[in-house]
């Protein structure tokens, strides 16, 4: 199961990647646009996720994906570290959330980032 030093480790892996803490928890930033946290103590993360998608993960995974209140009206989903299988997909929601936040220029720098291991 996934923790929050595998999230440390993975995002800060990502091109042009900074840790910031912010609101009192760490938050994960593609130059200077935020794309992850890690809030509830460390034992999820957030990340930016298009709402339709959204909204298709929350209602076809619940227990391990939501929505906060506070971030209803955002492009944002919580996904509980506990109930991910591995690293490997806590790598590709990462770099997703990643290229969501990513400006053109680091798109096109690195069209890796995002894509399935070995493909």
């Amino acid at each position: 199961m996934p923790d929050a030093e595998d999230v440390r480790r993975i995002a800060l892996s990502l091109p042009d990647t900074t840790e910031k803490v912010a609101w009192s928890m760490p938050t994960f930033r593609v130059a200077g646009k935020m794309f992850a946290t890690l809030p509830e103590d460390e034992t999820s993360i957030a990340v930016r996720c298009p709402k339709v998608e959204r909204d298709e993960l929350v209602l076809a995974e619940p227990d391990k994906f939501w929505i906060a209140g506070h971030e209803a009206q955002f492009a944002w989903v919580r996904a509980r570290l506990a109930a991910l299988e591995d690293e490997e997909e806590l790598r590709d929601i990462l770099a997703d959330s990643w290229r969501q936040a990513a400006p053109p220029r680091l798109l096109d720098a690195h069209p890796e980032v995002g894509l399935p291991a070995g493909g």
